[in-house]
């Protein structure tokens, strides 16, 4: 069986479609993965995940590894058989949730030690750790651990940040390789540092070329920088980056974000947004974000989206959902987050669908016009 290969089934610009084959199935990219944080994508059964159309899922090595814990989740069978989902799942390095939920926290050459958010307890995360939880939680596809600094850091500090995250980088691919049956089975994905710098990008990439990695993720934005400073940084980061290996957008994002991103050669996407959005009653739509709290739905008897072929959209109205909010019932969260799961997998097939047909700059102008109309 394949234990990884990516092939790219046509271009369009810098935009590209393609596929992405692992042992567990075959991720159709532009590729967006829902967030499972805690073993669970919030508000959804995982068959409803995967009708949604996902093809991968991504799991928190940092919250995993305090709650069930990775060895407790080894010994119930791993991560896919824990929650159900038997497609592939992609597990953070944890180093991310380090940097931003835990206020105490040392970070040395050997990795980062950190109490825990939930009960305070110390625990150390280095890149030999993170390989070993993600291999005893199962994951298809590993990545290599490193440090997530604030995108407006001075240039000095970037470049430090980024130089220790190559070396954590090696120290990930020896720790993954050393790992034996999983390492055949799992690829393994490095990311990318600098911030805003084309400069850091570009030298670590290199640094990364020299290690060898599956996948590249373009990692350090979507943090706080905005929208144009983001675009412009993908304007050059994933040229950096190898061509005949996946490029993965960390943490991104709005559709429109995605599009963007796509445009600039990016092919893998996770973010929380169409769950926690889900679940504080904003609805994504072809024409844009809607605020189902607003009064203005109270009566009204037409879907959320004519144009989505979701499920929701299907059965019931824009003045149920509006109701089940206002009501406080668990199933306004519910159905809404099944509704952006859905238009986010619709949003990623119809760009698959462009690029391959040669008119994604006519498909993404028009999107664009769309979505953004009401702003």
């Amino acid at each position: 069986m394949t234990r990884f290969s990516f092939t790219v089934h046509a271009t369009d610009g810098r935009a590209r479609t393609g596929a992405i084959a692992m042992q567990r199935g075959t991720i159709r990219t532009p590729a967006f993965m829902p967030v499972g944080t805690a073993g669970t994508v919030k508000a959804m059964k995982v068959e409803d995940v995967a009708a949604t159309g996902a093809d991968i899922i991504l799991g928190n090595t940092y919250h995993l590894m305090l709650r069930p814990g990775a060895e407790r989740m080894a010994r119930l069978g791993g991560l896919h058989r824990f929650m159900g989902w038997d497609k592939p799942i992609l597990t953070d390095s944890g180093g991310y949730q380090v940097m931003s939920l835990s206020e105490l926290r040392k970070i040395t050459e050997e990795g980062v030690t950190f109490a825990s958010h939930i009960d305070g307890s110390r625990h150390m995360l280095s890149p030999e750790r993170s390989m070993e939880i993600q291999r005893l939680l199962g994951s298809d596809i590993v990545m290599a651990f490193d440090e997530c600094p604030r995108a407006d850091a001075p240039r000095d500090v970037m470049a430090k940040s980024m130089a220790m995250s190559m070396r954590w980088a090696k120290r990930s691919r020896d720790a993954f390789d050393a790992g034996g049956s999983h390492a055949e089975g799992a690829a393994l994905f490095g990311i990318q540092q600098g911030g805003l710098d084309e400069q850091l990008r570009g030298e670590s990439a290199g640094l990364l070329r020299d290690i060898g990695f599956d996948g590249y993720a373009i990692g350090g934005l979507a943090v706080g920088e905005g929208q144009e400073a983001m675009f412009a940084t993908l304007d050059f980061a994933p040229g950096q980056l190898p061509e005949d290996r996946p490029r993965y957008l960390m943490g991104v994002g709005k559709p429109d974000d995605i599009v963007g991103a796509v445009e600039r050669g990016v092919d893998m996407f996770d973010c929380v947004l169409p769950t926690r959005s889900g679940r504080n009653g904003q609805g994504f739509t072809w024409d844009g974000p809607l605020n189902l709290r607003n009064a203005k739905h109270t009566e009204d008897v037409g879907p959320l989206d004519p144009d989505c072929s979701c499920p929701v959209c299907a059965k019931y109205s824009r003045a149920y959902l509006h109701h089940l909010f206002k009501a406080g019932e668990m199933l306004g969260p519910m159905l809404l987050t099944e509704h952006n799961l859905s238009f986010y997998q619709q949003l990623m097939a119809g760009m698959r669908g462009a690029i391959a047909e040669g008119r994604f700059a006519a498909w993404a102008s028009a999107f664009r016009a769309r979505y953004l109309a009401k702003r």
